[in-house]
């Protein structure tokens, strides 16, 4: 299975601990296409959840339901990037659209201040 960056997955994140994401969500991927190319066996996502309130979060990013192709409108939290096994992902197909992928990238960016 090949994964490609700015593609929505659904990912298992597990039991819930703390403040971290938990059970199966969407992810969107961020891990470079080179390294999604590899023989890694991680990928890098950032979670999506469905409580739109976290979009006034500084960096995260609204997604519309039309424009992602989930059923809810959504937000990608950019505070959270998570390593994951490949095995815990199950590709969509579906990309996100160039401008909102602009946008988790410039959120990304404010997160780890490059």
């Amino acid at each position: 299975m090949v994964i490609r960056r700015g593609e929505i997955c659904w990912v298992d994140f597990g039991e819930p601990l703390g403040s971290a994401p938990a059970k199966r969500r969407p992810a969107v991927v961020v891990q470079s296409e080179q390294y999604n190319r590899s023989r890694i066996s991680t990928v890098v996502v950032l979670p999506i959840t469905s409580n739109t309130a976290l979009a006034r979060h500084p960096g995260n990013v609204f997604l519309p339901a039309l424009a992602s192709g989930l059923p809810k409108d959504s937000v990608v939290n950019v505070s959270q990037p998570m390593t994951v096994d490949r095995a815990d992902i199950e590709a969509t197909g579906v990309m996100l659209p160039g401008n909102l992928m602009e946008a988790v990238e410039a959120g990304l960016r404010r997160v780890i201040d490059l």
